[in-house]
């Protein structure tokens, strides 16, 4: 086949329909969202989790759960061929990293998640950073991988007044990002948080430091084959934890997208500029990594007064995003997931509805830093339709049903609608009504 990475084709299926043996590996609210979105699938046979926690919104929408280790390739493995399964979803980055997809692939279980190499993408900022600039994408602000305080201190200097970023190599949930004049105010400070990063390296100590860009962040999330692209609406994530885009940053607050598959500061160029560049990246993983890249590439961008650049790149859906994309999802999204891991993205119908989207996230007191765990939870005032909004995440049911907090982010609420006003407003309503 040709190794040309484009933008998948909208055709109909004509042959009968094969059922699918589906398999989650992870057990927050992104995989309830893709829990609950398979198991409305034509293709689904049967549905199972491997979970790193007793998620009960999961559990409900399962045939088979368990808990373990979701790290443990071994272990992932284990429980597939006990449950027959035939495609697997990984939705967190850390089973990527430590190669879930490829214990997987190796019994016969296709996966929709990269492979381990192929996970750099996001395991590695300089990693991705060097593919950017070798493959010939640009979209890149002035950057450096130091490996010194030195060359820290250089790299500062040769910048206007904190106008740096200063980022952790690997995974860091979200959290390994400071940028300068908001989290970082001074150069000392700025030079202890790098010096931390660098002992945290070991015997490869590393940091990435960006020219700090100025612009509104956007994501933009493509279903991938290694050849196809198939591009998600445009959405934006807010990290911050307080209100008014202040204090620490978080694994994610909450997301929009605006009607019609867009976004109220982008056009229409730089949301096509964002999907030509995810198309690129992906047929650069395959000349560099030699095989395709099956899941889901999620483009963190900045639209800027000088075009669109990439901040960084995921290896999954976003979480809160994957609410929002799954909500807006339109088309199967069993026969998605069956298109990405045999390498016929092109032949299925991806469709997106024109309509807003909001999700919230209700936290614990005292996250990020420390929440609150054991924390009831009482959801008995909501209406049936509010409680279809939620999506569980940090949360655990302890014997006779009592939903409680286990101090990270606890349930997110997404609703979609004609206009943000609506979508917001009733993404909210849910929250306000919990207790506890």
């Amino acid at each position: 086949r040709s190794s040309k990475l484009a933008s998948a084709v909208v055709r109909s299926s004509t042959g009968p329909m094969a059922k699918h043996h589906f398999l989650v590996v992870g057990s927050n609210a992104r995989e309830h969202a893709i829990a609950r979105k398979l198991k409305e699938s034509e293709l689904c046979a049967t549905l199972s989790c491997f979970a790193a926690t007793n998620n009960p919104g999961i559990k409900a929408e399962c045939d088979h759960f368990t808990v373990g280790d979701i790290l443990d390739g071994a272990a992932v493995a284990k429980f597939a061929r006990e449950v027959n399964a035939t495609i697997a979803v990984v939705g967190p980055e850390g089973p990527l990293e430590a190669g879930v997809a490829d214990a997987l692939w190796a019994i016969g279980v296709k996966c929709v998640g990269p492979k381990q190499h192929l996970a750099q993408l996001e395991s590695s900022k300089a990693f991705t950073r060097d593919l950017l600039i070798k493959n010939g994408i640009g979209a890149c602000p002035k950057y450096k991988v130091a490996t010194s305080l030195d060359e820290c201190r250089r790299f500062f200097a040769a910048l206007p007044p904190l106008g740096y970023v200063v980022k952790a190599d690997g995974l860091c949930g979200g959290k390994g990002v400071k940028v300068g004049g908001e989290h970082l105010l001074t150069d000392d400070e700025s030079l202890a948080f790098c010096a931390e990063l660098l002992a945290a390296g070991g015997d490869s100590p590393r940091v990435v430091l960006e020219e700090k860009l100025i612009g509104q962040e956007f994501s933009l999330m493509s279903f991938c084959d290694g050849e196809a692209c198939a591009h998600i609406p445009p959405i934006q994530d807010h990290k911050r934890a307080h209100e008014g885009d202040k204090g620490p940053n978080t694994g994610g607050m909450g997301t929009y997208s605006g009607a019609n598959r867009t976004l109220p500061f982008l056009a229409h160029a730089d949301i096509a500029h964002a999907q030509a560049i995810n198309e690129a990246v992906g047929r650069a993983l395959r000349r560099t990594c030699g095989e395709p890249y099956k899941g889901i590439l999620y483009g963190g961008f900045m639209a800027t007064a000088r075009g669109v650049y990439v901040i960084e790149y995921n290896a999954r859906l976003g979480d809160p995003e994957a609410m929002n994309a799954l909500a807006l999802l339109d088309s199967d999204f069993g026969a998605i997931c069956e298109g990405i891991a045999d390498g016929s993205l092109a032949t299925v119908d991806v469709r997106f509805s024109n309509l807003a989207s909001c999700c919230v996230y209700a936290v614990p007191d005292g996250y990020p830093a420390a929440g609150v765990k054991g924390a009831p939870i009482d959801l008995s005032a909501l209406t049936p339709e509010q409680h279809r909004t939620l999506y569980f995440a940090s949360v655990d049911e302890r014997v006779g049903g009592e939903l409680v907090t286990c101090g990270s982010r606890a349930i997110g609420s997404c609703v979609c609608a004609p206009t943000l006003d609506e979508a917001s407003a009733l993404a909210t309503a849910p929250l306000a009504a919990m207790k506890g």
